[in-house]
Order: C-alpha cells, then sequence, then structure tokens
C-alpha cells in the first residue's frame, strides 16, 4: 500500500487508504468496463472522501473488530489488496493462470489487475479463466442460499468418476444446472 501511495496510485483518507483508478490508464482491461459508463453509486455508496467515485479501498480504517496497526491508523486491508499481496509474495509479480467464478470479473479481479500491475509494472496474470455458475435446481448454488452441495456429500450417492464424467460433459463458461 505504502509503494502504491509512494507513486502516487494511492491516497490516504481519514484513516482509510484509496486506489487512485485513474491513476491506471488501462482500468477496465480485463472486465471490457470503461469508467465514464459506469453508474457511480450503483455497486458501492459514493463517498466524498474519495477523489473518484469508483475509486477502491486498500486500507479500511476501524478501531473495533479484527485490526493492525498501521501507518495509517488501525485498520484491516481491503479485499483486494489481500489478494494481490498473496500472489505476490508466493507466486511473484506475474502469475502464469489466475481464475475464479465469473462474478469476480468485476470488480475483485479488475482491482486486482490495476493495484499489481500499478505496484510493479509488470502483466499480473498472463491467462483468465472464469468459470461459470453451478446451479442448483435452477438456483444459483451459494452459501447464502444455503444449497450448498459438498464433494464428500454428493459421492454418498454418486461414483466420484460419474460426478467427473458429468463435469466434463459442460465447458467451463457455460453454467451447469446440477440436480440429483
Amino acid at each position: 500500500i505504502q509503494t502504491l501511495i509512494d507513486q502516487g496510485h494511492a491516497y490516504p483518507a481519514d484513516g482509510d487508504v484509496y486506489f487512485a483508478i485513474q491513476s491506471f490508464p488501462a482500468y477496465g482491461k480485463l472486465s471490457g468496463r470503461k469508467l465514464d459508463e459506469m453508474q457511480v453509486g450503483a455497486r458501492v455508496a459514493v463517498s466524498d472522501r474519495k477523489r473518484h467515485p469508483e475509486d477502491f479501498v486498500l486500507w479500511k480504517g476501524s478501531a473495533e473488530g479484527k485490526f493492525w496497526d498501521s501507518p495509517w491508523g488501525n485498520g484491516r486491508p481491503g479485499w483486494h489488496i489481500e489478494c494481490s499481496a498473496l500472489a505476490q509474495k508466493f507466486l511473484g509479480e506475474t502469475i502464469d493462470i489466475h481464475g475464479g467464478g465469473m462474478d469476480l470479473i468485476f470488480p475483485h479481479h479488475e482491482n486486482e489487475v490495476a493495484q499489481s500491475e500499478c505496484r510493479t509494472g509488470a502483466c499480473f496474470a498472463r491467462h483468465w479463466m472464469h468459470n461459470a455458475f453451478v446451479n442448483i435446481d435452477k438456483e444459483k448454488m451459494s452459501k447464502s442460499l444455503g444449497n450448498v452441495l459438498l464433494l464428500h456429500e454428493i459421492f454418498k450417492k454418486f461414483d466420484p468418476m460419474v460426478l467427473r464424467f458429468y463435469f466434463l460433459q459442460h465447458h467451463y463458461k457455460t453454467p451447469i444446472d446440477f440436480s440429483f
């Protein structure tokens, strides 16, 4: 975070630190989104502490709950910076393949690209693979809906090779509607 501040890509504001998206002209290259076409306030409430409404938090100031001391005060790292820091520590400046669900392309992976490439000057990930959702009885599988199926539970009903065959019949970018 301090490196991004020193480079002019981030700025502190009242205990928080924000990434300045306008400092990265390629912002949107992964998702195909353009800053001037984004609907301000659609995803995150607009804050007058930000220089640009789409700037995102690198450090969230907080004296309650779990927090750490930092040069900007007590707080915790933002979700995007955690992922970039871990990737760079354990995998290096450039990753060969980065993946996740298609719901992470924007803003999460887009923000990882911006902050990582600004910090290092290197390509963050050479290849991106985003998978479609697994639906359960025509509903998105998610913890919040309580319809998550764990593999060890499915293996009680189906041989793992049968499940493998089932998944291999679908392209990873095509949603799967799973039902027993």
